[in-house]
C-alpha cells in the first residue's frame, strides 16, 4: 500500500497544478512556491541546492532574468509572495523538482515531490491531447480548403474587374430614323 499525502492532499494537488508556470517555453515551478510546499524557507531551499550545485545543471534550474521577473509580476495580480525579495527567483524544471527530493530528505518533501511529479505527468497528458486535437483540426482545414477551392475561385473571379466594354450611352435617342 503506497503512502498518500495527509488530509490536505486535494489542496496540495490543486496548489501544485496552479503553481506550474511557463517560462522560456518550459513548465517550471518557482523557488518560493516549492519552499512553501516543502515546509522550508526559500533561503534554506536555495542553500540546499547550492550545497549540491552539481545536481542542478542549467536545464534543471536557472535564475530568472529581471525582464522575466517583471513579466511574471505583471501577470500575477497579487504580488505579496514577491514582496521584499533581494534576489531574483529560481525556476525549477520537472527534472530539477525531481532532483530536489534527493536534496531535501524529509518525509513531507517525499510526499510533496510525488504530487508534483504526478501534476507534471497530468499536464503532459493534457498537452498531448491538445496536440492531437490541433493536428486533427489542421487536417480538417486542409480537407475543407480543397473541397471549397471551386467556391473560392468563383468568388475571386467575381471580385476581379472585367475588361471595360465599349461605352454605350444609356437612355432614349431622339434622332432615331
Amino acid at each position: 500500500m503506497g503512502r498518500r499525502a495527509s488530509s490536505g492532499s486535494g489542496e496540495l494537488v490543486l496548489k501544485v497544478e496552479q503553481s506550474i508556470i511557463l517560462v522560456r517555453g518550459e513548465k517550471v515551478m518557482l523557488d518560493h512556491v516549492l519552499a512553501e510546499m516543502y515546509g522550508v524557507t526559500t533561503k534554506a531551499l536555495i542553500q540546499a541546492v547550492r550545497r549540491n550545485r552539481d545536481r542542478f545543471p542549467n536545464d534543471f534550474m536557472y535564475q530568472l532574468t529581471p525582464q522575466e521577473v517583471s513579466i511574471l509580476r505583471s501577470q500575477i495580480v497579487t504580488s505579496s509572495s514577491w514582496g521584499g525579495r533581494r534576489r531574483r527567483p529560481y525556476a525549477f524544471t520537472e527534472q530539477g523538482v525531481a532532483m530536489l527530493s534527493s536534496v531535501l530528505r524529509s518525509e513531507r518533501a517525499v510526499l510533496v515531490n510525488v504530487e508534483i511529479m504526478r501534476a507534471f505527468v497530468r499536464l503532459r497528458r493534457i498537452l498531448i491531447t491538445h496536440a492531437d486535437l490541433a493536428r486533427k483540426l489542421e487536417e480538417l482545414e486542409k480537407k475543407y480548403d480543397a473541397q471549397f477551392r471551386v467556391v473560392f475561385d468563383a468568388i475571386r473571379e467575381l471580385m476581379t474587374p472585367s475588361e471595360p466594354a465599349e461605352k454605350r450611352r444609356i437612355g432614349f435617342r431622339a434622332d432615331e430614323e
